[in-house]
Parts: structure tokens; C-alpha cells; sequence
């Protein structure tokens, strides 16, 4: 069935205009003022509303085995937060052990995701070995339409790359035309200051910090596009956290590394001090890594991501529950399970905090949350933007809602909400994708099942 959205204003990354946007099948067909209806259509009037292109969120985990235990998300709970939070596209990094199958886990993450998923999606293919057979599922992937890998620099002995693989993934990469998008910390200093502090008795998730402070982070990223720069390799800091990491990413950039810098809306809303309040079960929720930092780095955040040298917005979604999960590390910060859920939330609190303050305006807003991702990953045109053949995976956001961010309410399968109370500005009121309505005013209306995976070609050449 055919769908006409009138009287919006339809707001891009590079421009806005008002009109009538006509979706037939998945695809955006006409734009333009006063377009008609065909027979059948349904028609949705967004007056006083905007038309945003279908956010993207580059780095989230749903199926994740970690630290001993599961992300609580599958696909039937994390797509639906995700599209009720105008999300409609996610890449999910795909995390095999070092000694997992590398095809194998591709097709299990695929598996988990194919059939089940309200939204569309594809993969970040995670690299912890580069061995010949590795290699050559890695080519097989790439191949079948995944365009970027994922290298931890962190997490060491479970995820993390030694330097010989690091120099390997990074060789495959620029032969292949493929993105590496990499986790920064250094895992020996990390490993040693847990260690250290562990030893002092400091077990408390305050402490967390400490053993991965910024210097730490800064040093991954230097470490990064170093061996970036051997190859001309194109990479990307994922959940890139502080003002020392994004200056080291800044200077290999002025060095010529072709680097991109993401950050995620934890990052530029809650701070340190948010895992030092309370007791146990309050400062264990906010345990992510890289974790929060002090407060004066969330202005320096967000003027990146005003002025275009921090590309693109994300969650690194990682829902581990308080009851249980992120108790097996109430007598030891370093059994915590990481990750901090966020996917329902980015784009509202990210509107309130960031457009309705007045630290980003509209086409900015579009950019970081949508088209940047899109341009990076090798899904622009297709995706993240409002125009004729894209597809029609669109968001009519309600600038004059006002409500509260409730756990109770929401659709991601955790027992908390790091922003549980806060007030926000704004929501989706209606959210397609492919065409297809799939929420209306926080609730879902659609199939799972309707999402694909996207496939994408390399494009970093």
C-alpha cells in the first residue's frame, strides 16, 4: 500500500523545504506540494511536525556473549525500542572469541537477527584472529555485503588483537576497500591498573574509572592510527569518550590518517560521578568502557559534534540487568558486566539535550544521528537522507511532546534505564521503515520480521 505524508517539513543533513513526500513500496517515489494520493494510500498528516530521514545507530550489541554472561536484548525487544526511538537501521557488532569460527559466528549473529527484527540492520565484522582460514572467511564476508570489521585493542586475552594482528587486520582492510572501526584502550595498562587497584582493596564501581582513565584511551587511538597509517587503512573510534582521545585522533587526522570519531550519548548526558553515587546496585548500572568521565569533557563532545570534527552519535547498547548480572561483580569492579542501555533513548534525549539547549541545530541533529553513519558505512543514498529513491524509512518527529523516561515503559529488555525520570522534549510520532509504519507516539505497530539485512560495498578504498 501506497503512503502520502503531507504538510511536514522534511529536514535533511544539507538543506530542509516543506512538502509531500509519496512512499510506494519502500521507496520514496515523489516529493513535492500538494501531491495526490493514489487509491488505496494512507495518508498521514504531519503538519507542525518535522520529516527526518531513519536514524542509524552504528554500534550496538544485542547478541552478546561477555564477561561470563548474555546481553539481556534479542532482536524481538531491542528492534522494537529501537524503531519506537525513531532508530531504523542498527549495526551490530559482531563478536566472535578468538577461538569461535569465524564464518560460523557471522552466520550465528545473522541467524539471530534474520526473521526477527522490526528493523533493518547489518554488521561490523569483529576481528580476534588473522590467521589463513580467518582470512579467508573474512573475504567471504566482506563478499557476501559487509563492508567494515571491528578490532578490540582492549579486552585482553578475550577480544583483543595482538599487534601482529592488528597489522594483518589492517593489511586485509585497505586491500579490500573495508573500514576497521576499533575499540581504543590499551589493554596491558588496563589489565595492570585493575590489577594494581584490586590488590589495594579499591572494589567498589567507582574504581572502574580509575583503571582505564583517559591517558589510556588517548594512547589507544595514537595506537590505532599508527598502524593505520602504515597501510592508509580507513578507521573509526567507536564510543570515543574524552577530550585527550579525540585530540589524538585530531592529530593523526592532521598527519593524514583517514579517521572518523564517533561518540554516544551517554558521553555527552551522564559523567563519572554517576558511578560513584550510592551504593552497589545504583553505581554498577553506569559501568561501561571506556567509562563516563568528568563533566567539563560533555561541552568539548558536543562542540564536536556541532562543528563536524566528531562524525557521528551512537549508544554502544549493552543491556546487562542490575538484579543478577551485574551483581557478579559486587566484590570486584573488573567482573562488573559493561554496557550501558541506551537504544530507545539516544535520539529524545539527545533532541532535548543537544536542539532544545541549543547545542546543535536541526541539520546537525540529522547528520551525527543519521547521514554521517549512512556516508561512512556504505548505506548513503539507501539510507539517511529524504529523497527520491532512498529508502522510505522515515521519522515524523513531534516537536511538542512532553513526557518522562520511564523503565516501566520501555520496550529494551533490562531492569533499569540510566535515564530513568529525566524530562524530555520531542518524540517519533510516526516511524517507517521501508515504507511500513512500525510506531506511533511510542508504541509498536509493526511485524517483526520486516527488517533485512543491508547489504553494503566497500567503500574505503
Amino acid at each position: 500500500m501506497a503512503l502520502l505524508i503531507k504538510n511536514g517539513e522534511i529536514v535533511n543533513a544539507d538543506g530542509r523545504l516543506k512538502a509531500d513526500i509519496l512512499v510506494e513500496k519502500d521507496t520514496i517515489t515523489r516529493i513535492g506540494q500538494g501531491l495526490e494520493a493514489p487509491p488505496g494510500a494512507e495518508v498521514i498528516n504531519a503538519r507542525g511536525k518535522y520529516v527526518f530521514p531513519g536514524f542509524i545507530d552504528p554500534h550496538v550489541h544485542i547478541y552478546l556473549p561477555f564477561m561470563g554472561t548474555y546481553a539481556k536484548d534479542t532482536y524481538k525487544t531491542a528492534s522494537k525500542a529501537a524503531v519506537v526511538g525513531g532508530t531504523t537501521t542498527l549495526i551490530e557488532m559482531c563478536c566472535p572469541a578468538k577461538a569461535d569460527p569465524v564464518l560460523k559466528s557471522y552466520q550465528l549473529w545473522l541467524d539471530k537477527a534474520e526473521g526477527n527484527s522490526a528493523c533493518d540492520f547489518t554488521f561490523h565484522m569483529g576481528v580476534s584472529r588473522t590467521d589463513k582460514k580467518a582470512e579467508a572467511e573474512l573475504r567471504e564476508i566482506v563478499a557476501s555485503g559487509i563492508s567494515s570489521f571491528k578490532v578490540f585493542l582492549a579486552y585482553k586475552g578475550a577480544f583483543g588483537v595482538s599487534d601482529e594482528e592488528l597489522y594483518n587486520v589492517m593489511k586485509l582492510a585497505k586491500e579490500l576497500g573495508v573500514i576497521v572501526t576499533a575499540h581504543c584502550e590499551n589493554a596491558e595498562l588496563v589489565a595492570q591498573m585493575q590489577a594494581k587497584l584490586i590488590a589495594e582493596g579499591k572494589t567498589a564501581p567507582k574504581w572502574h574509572y580509575h583503571s582505564r582513565p583517559p591517558m589510556v584511551e588517548a594512547e589507544g587511538v595514537h595506537h590505532l592510527a599508527t598502524f593505520a597509517a602504515m597501510h592508509g587503512t580507513h578507521v573509526y573510534t567507536v564510543h570515543t569518550s574524552c577530550k585527550e582521545s579525540v585530540t589524538a585522533a585530531l592529530r593523526a587526522r592532521e598527519r593524514g590518517v583517514n579517521l572518523w570519531i564517533e561518540t554516544l550519548i551517554q558521553y555527552l548526558t551522564l559523567d563519572m560521578t554517576d558511578a560513584e553515587k550510592g551504593g552497589f546496585d545504583r553505581a554498577s548500572k553506569f559501568v561501561m568502557s571506556p567509562p563516563l568521565r568528568y563533566k567539563c569533557n560533555q561541552e568539548f563532545l558536543w562542540h564536536g559534534l556541532r562543528q563536524g570534527f566528531i562524525n557521528t552519535l551512537a549508544t554502544d547498547h549493552a543491556p546487562f540487568d542490575v538484579k543478577k548480572q551485574k551483581q557478579m561483580g559486587r566484590d570486584d569492579f573488573t567482573k562488573i558486566p559493561n554496557g550501558i542501555p541506551s537504544l530507545e533513548d539516544r535520539m529524545t534525549v539527545f533532541w532535548t539535550k543537544g536542539v532544545c539547549e541549543g547545542r546543535i541545530d536541526l541539520h546537525r541533529f540529522v547528520a551525527c544521528a543519521s547521514t554521517e553513519t549512512a556516508k561512512v558505512f556504505g548505506l548513503f543514498p539507501r539510507k539517511g537522507t529524504v529523497s527520491v529513491g532512498a529508502d522510505a524509512d522515515l521519522v515524523i518527529w513531534d516537536p511538542k511532546y512532553r513526557g518522562k523516561i520511564r523503565q516501566k515503559k520501555q520496550h529494551m529488555n533490562v531492569d533499569y534505564n540510566p535515564f530513568e525520570g529525566w524530562d524530555i522534549k520531542g518524540r517519533p510520532s510516526v516511524v517507517t521503515v521501508r515504507g511500513q509504519v512500525v510506531a506511533r507516539d511510542g508504541v509498536f505497530v509493526g511485524k517483526l520480521g520486516h527488517g533485512q539485512l543491508v547489504k553494503r560495498e566497500p567503500n574505503h578504498f
